[in-house]
């Protein structure tokens, strides 16, 4: 049987993933690559989860990759993904060690395990300017058309919407037929976690982050030069914080579309990661609540099975 050549972990939004990775790596005396669309940004670091103590364990520091690569404002893509990945990944191979991939950004995790040929695609001024006046849904109604395999996860503003059919009608007639990068074999462990747990968390989490200031962040950021609707395009914490701080959004009203966007987002985390297992990937789901002990054990078997 072939040896794996990466671990990934994956799970929605409040699933643990990260500590259970961080933990799994120290373990194996490894380095993990983050698959996180948003924790790529410097100073965006409440609003994206951004909890780097995780990657402390017993300790002792747990390397990691493509986390604070970029400034705020920069329209990072899944093109640029793969390719810092593969740098990444062959980095962590060259030392002798098994790569821990973790996150939550489908569309970045099986473009790097099926090594999909990807294009950097250009901006459509035209396709822009005829969008500009559509609403979000629909602008997702025009994006559902699409046969080609395309990100939705992420897409809770207009600008990514837009950008996404871009894409969509970029790949049309320029579309490659071949792999750029050769498929992953990966040990695939998903964090699967009760719905009703997950949204508990998830509103926990949401006013923890409110208390420990994730407004003053984005004020920060504005502050600092970033444009409004630059930080809207992120979605999520980013978009909802931000039309609060610019006055389209009261506190109240914040907060709790901004809640309704996280359980949101996490259902669409869970719809992806089950297109990904229609589409040829193994999952082995492993229990949230399990301790974290209880998980590398599982995971270490499916190890030493494979081997």
């Amino acid at each position: 049987m072939k040896k794996y050549e990466l671990i990934t972990v994956l799970g929605p939004t409040a699933s643990g993933k990260t500590s259970f990775a961080a933990a799994l790596a120290e373990r194996l005396d490894t380095e993990i690559i983050s698959a996180d669309s948003r924790q790529i940004y410097r100073s965006m670091d409440i609003g994206t989860g951004k909890d780097l103590k995780d990657y402390v364990v017993n300790g002792k520091a747990v390397p990691y990759h493509l986390i604070d690569i970029c400034e705020p404002g920069y329209k990072y893509n899944v093109f640029e993904y793969q390719h810092d990945f593969f740098r990444a990944y062959q980095s962590i191979k060259e030392k002798g060690k098994l790569p821990v991939l973790c996150g939550g950004t489908g569309m970045y995790i099986e473009a790097v395990l099926k090594g999909y040929k990807l294009l950097d695609v250009p901006q459509n001024p035209a396709l822009r300017e005829s969008l500009k006046d559509k609403s979000l849904q629909e602008l997702e109604n025009i994006l559902a058309s699409y046969k080609r395999l395309h990100n939705k996860t992420d897409v809770d503003s207009a600008q990514r919407a837009i950008r996404a059919i871009e894409i969509e009608e970029y790949y049309k007639t320029e579309a490659p037929d071949a792999n750029e990068y050769d498929p992953i074999h990966s040990l695939i462990i998903g964090i699967d976690i009760d719905r009703e747990l997950r949204r508990g968390k998830i509103s926990k989490r949401l006013r923890d982050r409110l208390n420990e200031g994730m407004v003053d962040e984005v004020r920060n950021i504005i502050a600092g030069g970033v444009k409004p609707d630059d930080l809207i395009y992120y979605g999520l914490e980013y978009k909802f914080l931000t039309l609060y701080i610019i006055g389209k959004l009261s506190y109240e009203e914040m907060v709790s579309q901004l809640e309704i966007a996280i359980h949101q987002f996490a259902k669409r985390q869970m719809t992806w990661f089950r297109g990904m297992e229609r589409r040829g990937c193994m999952i082995h789901w492993i229990d949230a609540t399990l301790p974290t002990e209880d998980k590398i054990e599982i995971t270490e078997n499916l190890l030493r099975n494979k081997e």
